[in-house]
């Protein structure tokens, strides 16, 4: 079988989009040697196409001479509407993949798309000036014509279904997975075993409204008086260059907090091979986000073993399942109560560690690969 995919974003791996298609192409690639994938890239001009022929059971990443139009975006429209799906048919695909939200309105080849969520349409902070309400139309639109639409989660599969209109059956959630460099504390690390927690409570991640901070900070301002000498909180990711109602600036909301600056640190931007031992080393990871399709840093805080303090919002239940404890996005008092146990009940916090594992354990970069496979099979038959 042979598969074209569409790699706009394959040179932005820091970004969600980019990460999930270079991943599943390396574990496509080891499940099963024999697929033969075409990276379908943009070329110098709107009507060139370059492609890289992916076929290597090693896993390893393909470098792509990636020549992406100086055409903003208009020249990336062009590139989905019209020259991945002239490319398609030029490469004689059986079947094409665009994992981001944007499949052609007329494709070329059966297509399957993956529309990790809809926050652009569901959340009115995200959705933007005239044109980016117009291109949100459009993928909307050309939803329609895929042959198959995968997601992250049940619930982001509900989102799909009511607000674009799609039947049910058309709709399939393929979950997503960490990184398995997300693990727990090798057996010689001094971070391995129970005096390892106790460190931190850590939040990492965007810091744009639906990230809800506030509550972060606010659950800190009632916990911090008890637990901040012992388990400060940490605040990882780069900070927001403006502070404004759609990025508002984390530094401010903990003075208006009232949030005990002994007991805070904000360590700015963390690079991907430092993000493992930051997960590792915290007591608690809070994520009281009010949307994720999926939800990936809880699930790598999971795989370390760190017990998550999050919001019972959107896939969040899915995610974290056991392995935390999920309360209503405002809700500080609740996480704040979570957050002391976690740093003074031993017992509790190793029992929700154990726990963590367990849940993460259910996902896997290997399972969301078969599955997708098993999309591209079942809608070329």
């Amino acid at each position: 079988m042979r598969v074209a995919v569409n790699a706009w974003f394959w040179d932005n791996p820091t970004t969600g989009s980019g990460q999930y298609t270079r991943r599943l192409v390396a574990h496509l690639g080891l499940i099963a040697p024999d697929l033969e994938i075409v990276l379908v890239v943009p070329g110098r001009h709107w009507f060139q196409v370059s492609s890289f022929r992916f076929q290597d059971s090693s896993g390893s990443q393909p470098e792509i001479p990636l020549l992406k139009p100086g055409t903003g975006s208009l020249g990336k429209v062009w590139f989905e509407q019209i020259a991945f799906p002239r490319a398609c048919r030029r490469l004689g695909a059986d079947v094409a993949h665009v994992p981001y939200w944007a499949s052609p309105l007329a494709p070329s080849v059966p297509t399957v798309v993956t529309i990790h969520d809809l926050i652009p349409l569901l959340l009115p902070e995200y959705r933007g000036g005239p044109l980016v309400r117009l291109y949100t139309a459009l993928v909307s639109r050309a939803a329609h014509s895929a042959a198959l639409v995968l997601t992250d989660s049940q619930a982001s599969r509900r989102d799909i279904v009511v607000h674009l209109g799609l039947r049910s059956e058309r709709v399939r959630v393929v979950y997503l997975a960490a990184d398995e460099r997300y693990a727990p504390p090798p057996s010689n690390s001094p971070l391995e075993g129970g005096s390892w927690r106790g460190g931190y409570v850590l939040y990492l991640g965007g810091f744009d409204v639906r990230k809800n901070v506030a509550t972060v900070l606010a659950a800190y301002r009632q916990a911090g008086p008890v637990i901040g000498e012992i388990c400060p909180l940490v605040v990882a990711g780069r900070l927001p260059e403006r502070d404004t109602p759609f990025t508002p600036d984390p530094r401010r909301l903990a003075r208006e907090q009232g949030v005990d600056e002994r007991f805070v640190r904000f360590i700015g931007f963390v690079k991907e091979t430092d993000k493992p031992a930051l997960y590792q080393g915290a007591t608690a990871f809070i994520f009281p986000s009010r949307y994720e399709g999926f939800g990936l840093p809880p699930l790598e805080a999971l795989a370390c073993g760190t017990p998550v303090v999050g919001s019972d919002a959107a896939s969040m239940p899915e995610v974290v399942g056991p392995g935390g404890v999920l309360l209503p996005p405002d809700d500080a008092e609740g996480m704040a109560r979570a957050l002391i146990r976690l740093a003074t009940d031993e017992g509790y916090r190793e029992e929700l560690s154990r726990r963590a594992l367990a849940q993460a354990a259910r996902f896997s970069w290997e399972r969301t690969a078969r599955e997708t496979l098993a999309s591209y099979q079942d809608v070329v038959t």
